[in-house]
């Protein structure tokens, strides 16, 4: 299922959302104008590698810094392809508008920060032993996704659907469009943990990224800038619109 749209009007111009887009885009470009071998050097030096935090000897001797708190920031503005960054800032654009809204640009950029930070602690959790870099935007974003949820569940998913040759597009709610995505992410990190992986995708930091953004939202929401915030839970001012 591919996202091509929501339902629910934006208030406040996303300013914190297009910078994002804008500083994961210029990064891509940047780096696809470097010679393979220096891309892939970038991707292992801020990228996060599980065993460089895991097995301090080996990543010394594999010629990691000492120092390594950037990779778990830097590690969300990098990208393997177009087509990953791509879909990334797709899901970002159309679901991260409306928290923007309820957030302020300054709250929302602290938000989807501390997302994409539990997104890969829970994938270094289960893959603490991985030599390759995780990078992208993913984990983050899957934080966005999980705050959207909560906010307006009754909010519409324009939905293409390929079914064959066929294409298909169908309105679905977004509790059910996001909480399938979810269900998805758990069931493949599980299988991959079963020992059926799916390579390239961290299925644990979409996860731990949904996770976060359902805990935090709470925190990080402004009542007074809710309009369209459907979950009444929230706070005290908000009501079913």
């Amino acid at each position: 299922m591919i996202p091509l749209k929501d339902d629910i009007p934006r208030v406040h111009t996303p300013y914190a959302v297009i910078l994002v887009i804008i500083a994961n885009v210029a990064l891509h470009l940047f780096l696809g104008s470097l010679q393979p071998y220096v891309q892939e050097h970038v991707y292992y030096l801020f990228g996060v590698v599980p065993a460089r935090y895991a097995f301090p000897d080996w990543a010394a001797f594999a010629g990691f810094p000492a120092t390594g708190v950037l990779p778990f920031f830097s590690y969300m503005f990098l990208h393997g392809g177009w087509w990953h960054l791509i879909m990334n800032i797709w899901m970002l654009w159309i679901f991260a508008d409306n928290i923007e809204d309820v957030m302020g640009p300054g709250r929302f950029l602290c938000f989807y920060l501390l997302c994409g930070l539990s997104a890969v602690a829970l994938h270094l959790f289960f893959n603490m032993t991985a030599t390759v870099p995780i990078i992208g935007a993913s984990g983050a974003v899957a934080g966005v996704m999980g705050a959207y949820v909560l906010l307006y569940p009754r909010g519409r998913v324009l939905t293409f659907i390929p079914i064959f040759i066929i294409p298909y597009l169908v309105r679905i709610p977004a509790w059910l469009f996001l909480g399938i995505w979810f269900v998805t992410q758990i069931l493949s990190g599980l299988f991959e943990e079963l020992g059926a992986p799916v390579q390239g995708i961290a299925w644990w930091a979409h996860v731990g990224g949904f996770a976060t953004g359902m805990i935090l939202v709470r925190l990080f929401m402004q009542p007074e800038r809710c309009t369209n915030c459907e979950y009444k839970g929230l706070g005290k001012n908000f009501t079913f619109q």
